[in-house]
């Protein structure tokens, strides 16, 4: 099963972000770059401060490995995240902040 990145909506993580006890799962996002229990509980960073500086950054993708074919940062942020953790596009008025 594939896990959602809260920051940049990315819909591959190999684990959730958090475990059911809170911890962070320390993977790191190929998209954002977003490590789950250090930019956070160590760094201070929220999602959307994170989400804000990546995008401003150019959404680039963060991994040394290359992206999936067709990827683009920006287009994923103008997805927002389902009730079932998937992914669906942004309705008008919606931004991905």
């Amino acid at each position: 099963m594939k896990h959602l990145c809260p920051v940049c909506y990315y819909p591959q993580l190999t684990e959730p972000p958090r475990s059911p006890n809170g911890g962070g799962s320390y993977e790191i996002c190929p998209s954002c770059g977003f490590q789950f229990g250090v930019s956070d509980d160590a760094g201070g960073f929220t999602y959307a401060r994170w989400r804000m500086a990546w995008k401003k950054g150019g959404a680039k993708w963060s991994s040394r490995q290359p992206p999936p074919a067709h990827w683009n940062g920006n287009n994923q942020l103008g997805r927002t995240p389902d009730k079932k953790g998937g992914t669906a596009p942004a309705s008008a008025g919606e931004t991905a902040s």
